[in-house]
């Protein structure tokens, strides 16, 4: 297996996007995947270092990467030692990020005998969910796109009255990370963009004009995105395929750090429909 770590693209937004690739070297074109990671998340989050192994055994080349303005940074990215960075993050700026990493593959000359370029793919987990949805509906060149625990609705995150007038104010609001307790910020400027960009950014809109192949899953005992909004994409999008994976919470049931050398069964439930899917 090979795994190339921490290549350095120069997004947009004046902050590097940090890529993994893992694919099995058969000079051979192989199909692409790219998977986003959700909020508070960074590609090299608990067990999907493991899963992007998993596909690449089944004979995928597998892309993983850290948004530019996710709070990590080319030295740490795995913790959030730059929070200024992510308290200015936004989902128009994801949105380029991933538009760099997919122009990046599209023109790589490392790596152009081991992908096939027709058959790029899409995953995104829990925020990143909506990102895909939405990219896949911008993109003409992604073929199939995957919502692991993905959101439905971006405006409903947003603070509410009295916390949202609070914020308003101040300019910022704090959110604590339970893994390392660190206050992380959300600036103003988070909602604004959303208003400017509202139309661009409505996930129902997206999904309800998706011409390719959608696959939805979700646990059903995920307290973090409810099992009700997965079943919203699906009634915007009857062609999709919809799994429900039972006794699974949102990143079903792994943890970070995951020191195991498998899969959390539900997890790899969770790989295996994705590739029967993409294949």
């Amino acid at each position: 297996m090979k795994m190339t770590k921490n290549i350095i693209l120069q997004g947009k937004h004046h902050k590097p996007i940090l890529v993994d690739v893992i694919y099995k070297e058969t000079h051979q074109p192989k199909k692409v995947i790219i998977f986003c990671h959700g909020y508070k998340g960074f590609k090299d989050w608990g067990a999907w270092n493991s899963m992007a192994q998993t596909f690449a055994k089944a004979g995928f080349f597998f892309i993983k990467f850290n948004f530019s303005h996710n709070g990590g940074t080319s030295e740490n990215p795995i913790d959030f030692p730059d929070l200024k960075a992510f308290g200015n993050n936004n989902y128009t700026k994801e949105l380029d990020d991933l538009g760099t990493v997919i122009d990046w593959i599209s023109t790589n000359k490392d790596f152009k005998n081991e992908v096939d370029l027709e058959t790029i793919s899409l995953i995104g987990h829990s925020r990143g969910g909506g990102i895909v949805l939405l990219k896949s509906n911008e993109e003409k060149c992604i073929k199939k796109v995957i919502t692991l625990a993905g959101v439905s609705n971006y405006k409903t995150r947003f603070p509410k009255k009295e916390a949202f007038q609070k914020w308003k104010e101040k300019g910022v609001y704090y959110v604590k990370n339970g893994r390392n307790h660190q206050e992380m910020p959300h600036f103003y400027q988070f909602y604004e963009d959303f208003i400017r960009n509202e139309n661009r950014l409505n996930i129902q809109k997206a999904t309800e004009n998706l011409k390719i192949p959608q696959l939805i899953i979700h646990g059903d005992n995920d307290t973090s995105v409810a099992i009700s909004e997965a079943k919203k994409l699906h009634l915007w999008n009857p062609k999709s395929e919809f799994k429900i994976i039972e006794n699974a919470n949102h990143v079903f049931n792994t943890a970070h750090p995951w020191k195991k050398e498998v899969l959390s069964k539900e997890l790899e439930k969770v790989t295996q429909i994705c590739i029967d899917f993409l294949k």
